[in-house]
């Protein structure tokens, strides 16, 4: 099939658009609001961020749905829980 691969040049963001927009969305969402500790630390950041991107964070692209779909929730008393240690809030019906 004649496919190689191209690697993309240091330092240039728009070889690889969507690298280059998931890394700035965990900058600005996440990273620059912590003090890392150390590669443990940043590890778990990561990890509860990530579970926050794909279970809850809405995206424009999904219709204001997260990638991991939900279903929808009856109209009732709202309760929210800190999510990534108070830096965003999720907000659920009860």
């Amino acid at each position: 099939m004649s496919i190689r691969d191209r690697p993309t040049a240091p330092a240039s963001p728009w070889q690889n658009g969507f690298a280059e927009r998931l890394i700035g969305s965990i900058r600005r969402e996440c990273v620059d609001h912590f003090i890392i500790l150390g590669e443990a630390h940043l590890r778990r950041i990561l990890r509860a961020y990530t579970r926050h991107y794909n279970n809850i964070r809405t995206h424009w692209s999904l219709d204001k749905d997260a990638p991991i779909s939900r279903s929808v929730q009856r109209t009732e008393a709202i309760s929210s829980h800190a999510v990534l240690g108070g830096l965003r809030r999720h907000y659920v019906r009860i």
